[in-house]
């Protein structure tokens, strides 16, 4: 089909699109029935993008300690216990997801003052908060839910997580070295959480490393934070510096004293069936003391921990050797 130019000449029209040369002048630009929702699309994905940032995937590496009861049980091969698990790892993903919309619902006035923070995407007004309100509500109610398909008592634990991070974000986060505890605590919540999935018991040994290593991850983010973002939150200018590194240092030596016990135990051993767990010790200890250096390096750049820890070849490479010899100890010798 064809159609005449001002010139009297023939052009030829698209089906989409076309053309209308006017005499001596540029042609106009094509135009595309398709671009006037273009700009909602764009906030749209915007939104999406944003809405996923807020529930922090880089920080579910955390949740893998659900899977850890598991692992020390030796049934990582049976696949009920394994499915199971591996539900109640994602379980634990979306509710810690619904947990941090709460947390950025909350603090979205104050991160605007944080030189970092004010770039969350409810701070900076990429995610409307009833839009991430939303989300948080729909994601808790489905992880309860599914919580309690797997067991009660894994629902319980799910339930139990939720409480306290709800204290944790409306008063608890406020209070200086309780907000560590709360930390920790979410560990071992992931700890039994994971043992009641799997139907597996979880070790009095696994608990305290757990806990132990978890308040020395928490006291190295407080250290951080205390370095960057002075006068941002009133809760760090409560911290003693020299007490913080005091105990980041005391919690480093009962982690790794906690973690020799558990491989030197006779009970240990015997479970297992090896004698070769403490081999791990120096991957452990390798782990812990390049963490004190990440921490370090991370208050010069003002990156979280876990991001810069995530980013470290050393430390990953330590983690995957650490955990590919236990594995292998456990199972294979």
């Amino acid at each position: 089909m064809g159609s005449i130019d001002a010139r009297g000449g023939l052009a030829k029209a698209g089906s989409e699109s076309f053309r209308i040369r006017s005499r001596g002048g540029p042609p106009c630009p094509p135009v595309d029935s398709g671009s006037r929702g273009s700009p909602r699309r764009i906030i749209i994905v915007i939104m999406l993008k944003g809405l996923i940032i807020t529930l922090r995937p880089h920080q579910w590496v955390k949740n893998l300690f659900v899977i850890a009861p598991l692992v020390f049980s030796r049934e990582l091969f049976d696949w009920q216990p394994a499915l199971l698990s591996v539900v109640a790892f994602f379980i634990f993903c979306f509710l810690a997801g619904a947990v941090y919309a709460l947390n950025d619902l909350i603090d979205a006035e104050r991160d605007r003052a944080h030189p970092v923070k004010r770039n969350r995407p409810i701070a900076s007004g990429k995610v409307p908060p009833a839009v991430a309100a939303s989300m948080s509500a729909a994601l808790t109610a489905g992880s309860l839910v599914g919580g309690a398909f797997v067991s009660p008592e894994f629902a319980a634990v799910c339930a139990a997580y939720l409480i306290l991070n709800v204290a944790y974000s409306f008063k608890l986060k406020h209070w200086p070295y309780v907000d560590v505890l709360c930390i920790a605590l979410g560990f071992l919540f992931r700890i039994l959480a994971g043992s009641y999935a799997a139907g597996v018991a979880a070790s009095n040994w696994l608990l305290v490393c757990t806990f132990l290593l978890a308040l020395f991850l928490a006291l190295g983010k407080r250290k951080q934070e205390m370095a960057r973002t002075e006068g941002t939150r009133p809760v760090l200018d409560l911290y003693n510096p020299a007490v913080v590194t005091w105990a980041m240092r005391v919690c480093a030596v009962l982690t790794l004293a906690a973690y020799a016990g558990y491989t030197l135990d006779p009970h240990t051993q015997e479970m297992f069936g090896t004698a070769l767990l403490p081999i791990g010790i120096p991957f452990a200890a390798v782990g812990v003391f390049r963490f004190l250096n990440i921490v370090n390096r991370s208050t010069e750049s003002g990156h979280s921990p876990t991001e810069e820890m995530l980013r470290d070849l050393p430390f990953v490479t330590t983690v995957i050797l650490w955990s590919a010899l236990n594995v292998y100890f456990i199972y294979w010798t």
